[in-house]
């Protein structure tokens, strides 16, 4: 995938100057690398954002439930024009803890990255919701072993569990515009 690409066309095509941005997708489809470049791209034509990612926010044991979290500290912010404060998730030997603070500063742009981000709940705020189509599960889970560790690997596949329930009573994909092969 061409996502350096995509992110360009995508940034010229839905004319993105501000609000709120949601990238969602199965793990290890590719949502983190699309988000990182569409910063770059938004930026390249002068425009401010900013990329949060679920990560900061999901442990295996809670992959969906912190949303309040996120709301309150993230896009309550960007909808008050404040500056984001929050505690991303650190992992030690395995087990989260709750993080330092990050500081970021408030830009017209607010991209959240991962697994949910375009979820039922947040989708009538966002002004784009994009879904990212991926490999299979087998290689998609292969990907995320192979960014997170072997130790990882029976957390990763439950991960993949708990998404087909989520995608399936959620349906994020019908109500996102679908990003993949078929637009390169």
């Amino acid at each position: 995938m061409d996502w350096a690409r995509l992110a360009d066309e995508v940034a010229v095509r839905d004319g993105l100057t501000e609000g709120m941005i949601a990238i969602d997708g199965r793990s290890g489809s590719g949502k983190s690398t699309f988000g990182a470049e569409l910063v770059r791209a938004l930026a390249d034509r002068g425009r401010s954002s900013v990329l949060v990612s679920t990560d900061d926010f999901a442990t295996w044991d809670q992959p969906a439930a912190w949303w309040p979290e996120m709301e309150r500290e993230v896009i309550r912010a960007f909808e008050r024009r404040h500056d984001y404060v929050y505690h991303p998730r650190i992992w030690v030997d395995g087990a989260p803890q709750v993080g330092p603070s990050v500081w970021l500063r408030w830009k017209p742009i607010l991209i959240i990255e991962g697994v949910t981000s375009a979820r039922r709940t947040v989708f009538d705020r966002l002004t784009a919701a994009y879904w990212i189509d991926g490999p299979s599960a087998a290689e998609r889970l292969e990907r995320t072993v192979a960014r997170d560790g072997e130790a990882s690997r029976a957390h990763l596949a439950a991960w993949q569990q708990f998404e087909d329930g989520w995608f399936a009573v959620d349906e994020t994909r019908d109500r996102c515009r679908v990003l993949g092969s078929a637009e390169l």
